[in-house]
């Protein structure tokens, strides 16, 4: 197995909410986003819903997309992502991007597993998890 990718789902915001990540991500971070109507897929009212997102950064990748019309989404707790960070320069700048209007579940500290952790809610409702192993 080479990696697992989160999927999210969003419900008509998307683009906002991956242009927010990309954001919080800096230089380097790169982001394709693909409409149902660049896709010629529904009708109308799905034109400028986002039917793939792509987000890459380094080897890590997240895709996301908004539902599809008469599909409701349900927002939950069940699901984490988690962002292996290569400093603490490093997670100690992501780690406030992404908390920006959140909620930080727990800041971050040094752990006995000897790295650098911390857990926060973005704005959206999305539930992160940062690590860095930190020098022996």
């Amino acid at each position: 197995m080479r990696a697992f990718t989160p999927y999210l789902n969003f419900d008509g915001n998307t683009r906002e909410v991956m242009t927010f990540y990309q954001q919080c991500l800096g230089d380097g971070a790169a982001l394709e986003i693909q409409t149902f109507g660049q896709a010629k897929h529904g009708g109308p009212e799905m034109a400028e819903r986002v039917m793939h997102a792509k987000l890459t950064s380094g080897t890590m990748s997240l895709m996301a997309s908004d539902t599809m019309e008469n599909h409701r989404l349900f927002v939950g707790n069940n699901v984490w992502i988690t962002q292996e960070c290569e400093s603490v320069e490093e997670i100690e700048r992501v780690f406030a991007a992404f908390s920006a209007g959140g909620k930080v579940m727990m800041p971050l500290e040094n752990q006995f597993w000897g790295a650098r952790f911390g857990m926060t809610v973005d704005k959206y409702g999305i539930n992160w998890m940062f690590n860095c192993d930190l020098p022996k």
